[in-house]
């Protein structure tokens, strides 16, 4: 990864040349490639931990100021035990995958550091730029600008970037969405949602709806709705809310739901119980809150149908679950709701491209074109047809005397 002080179209068109030279690497070259990243990164642990905490103290007074989200620091900080050796084991689950490149084509990356993580970005362009040196990877496939006035420039360089992959912000993602023509993969908001069936297992539902909400409540992929069947409001809610306030989240519960756990809670817990907005089931805390709804089955609607249809209408379209013991109920569930991802019995938090066994992930695409869910490395390619020929002429093809026939079968290649 290089600094970049190119102009925005001249980054752009160094990125479209290096990608065509990448596409021309053996699988030995790239995988070199892969292991020199990985060796400096781990060599050079200290130094970018040493840059990325001066971007947490910066980011911990912003916070505190109000001036960013609580979820973005969460994000930032590198030195969470595990998460520096996770993203480095990426590079190795990347490198060990079935090679892409010649059943499908390559890019290559421009990147812009939130303002948020500068100082760790430069420590990593610099660890990076200096370890594909030595190797066959030309250094523009890499490419970190300095400043956002870069940004908009090169959302304009549709002629020489083919991708485009926001990651920060709810408005950040919608800001790019709308500046350009070129294809964006990203989605905006992680609104899942978790439909709690009256037949769902009560140890089961308590596990997998507090590992949703709590294993990392800043990721897209944490549970922010649960929704309640009416039925089960006496008989699942209450165990399930308890382990969720014994962590310390918030339930944002509408009438029906605090009404019922009222019932079982003491006033203490009772205490710790908000009135939910419909605004609630359309947002995306990132935090330890949760908005609770209860289904109400009608005499058109059942309260399946009426989950199915509150989640197409509400949801963001990334990940969302069904919490129950039926086959039959959990098929119709998985085949209605609209979303990248829809899980039975499960938590939302395997909607990742690592869990998937993409080897790592670059974001989480809604798109209901190509790639759609966690995008990893073939996710990042696109097609290219081949014909190996032997003066073939379409002319040859045609229905009658001396005309050729398409046989339109798969053959060994």
């Amino acid at each position: 990864m290089s600094l970049t002080d190119s102009s925005p179209a001249e980054a752009a068109r160094l990125a479209s040349i290096a990608s065509r030279q990448l596409a021309t690497l053996s699988t030995p070259a790239r995988s070199d490639a892969l292991d020199a990243l990985h060796s400096a990164l781990v060599k050079q642990k200290d130094f970018i931990l040493e840059a990325n905490a001066r971007d947490v103290r910066a980011a911990t007074i912003a916070a505190e100021n109000g001036d960013l989200s609580r979820s973005i620091l969460k994000r930032l900080d590198l030195r969470t035990p595990g998460k520096y050796e996770d993203m480095l084991q990426g590079i190795i689950d990347v490198r060990d995958l079935e090679d892409p490149i010649g059943k499908i084509s390559m890019r290559t990356l421009i990147d812009d550091g939130g303002k948020e993580s500068t100082e760790s970005f430069v420590a990593i362009s610099n660890v990076i730029s200096e370890a594909i040196a030595a190797t066959q990877v030309p250094n523009a496939a890499i490419q970190l600008v300095r400043t956002r006035d870069a940004i908009l420039p090169l959302l304009a360089q549709d002629q020489y970037i083919d991708l485009v992959i926001p990651r920060g912000s709810n408005d950040l993602v919608r800001h790019v969405k709308s500046n350009t023509k070129i294809p964006v993969l990203g989605h905006a908001d992680g609104i899942c949602s978790i439909y709690l069936h009256s037949d769902a297992e009560a140890d089961m539902a308590a596990k997998v709806i507090t590992d949703a909400k709590t294993n990392y409540p800043a990721a897209c992929n944490a549970v922010e709705t649960l929704l309640v069947d009416q039925d089960a409001l006496s008989t699942l809610l209450p165990s399930v809310a308890e382990s969720l306030i014994s962590r310390g989240v918030v339930l944002r519960c509408d009438a029906a739901s605090k009404e019922e756990l009222q019932k079982s809670f003491s006033p203490a817990q009772s205490a710790l119980l908000q009135d939910a907005t419909e605004d609630d089931y359309r947002k995306e805390f990132l935090d330890l809150i949760l908005a609770i709804k209860t289904i109400i089955p009608t005499s058109e609607q059942s309260s399946l149908d009426l989950a199915i249809d509150h989640i197409n209408t509400h949801s963001s379209g990334h990940t969302d679950v069904i919490l129950t013991s039926s086959r039959q109920t959990a098929e119709q569930f998985l085949s209605g709701v609209d979303s990248a991802g829809v899980y039975w019995n499960a938590s939302t938090r395997f909607a990742d491209g690592m869990r998937y066994g993409f080897g790592t992930e670059v974001g989480i695409s809604t798109n209901k074109i190509h790639s759609r869910g966690p995008v990893g490395l073939e996710g990042l390619t696109i097609y290219k047809y081949l014909i190996r020929g032997g003066g073939h002429a379409a002319g040859d093809y045609f229905q009658g005397e001396g005309g050729k026939k398409w046989k339109h079968q798969k053959l060994e290649i």
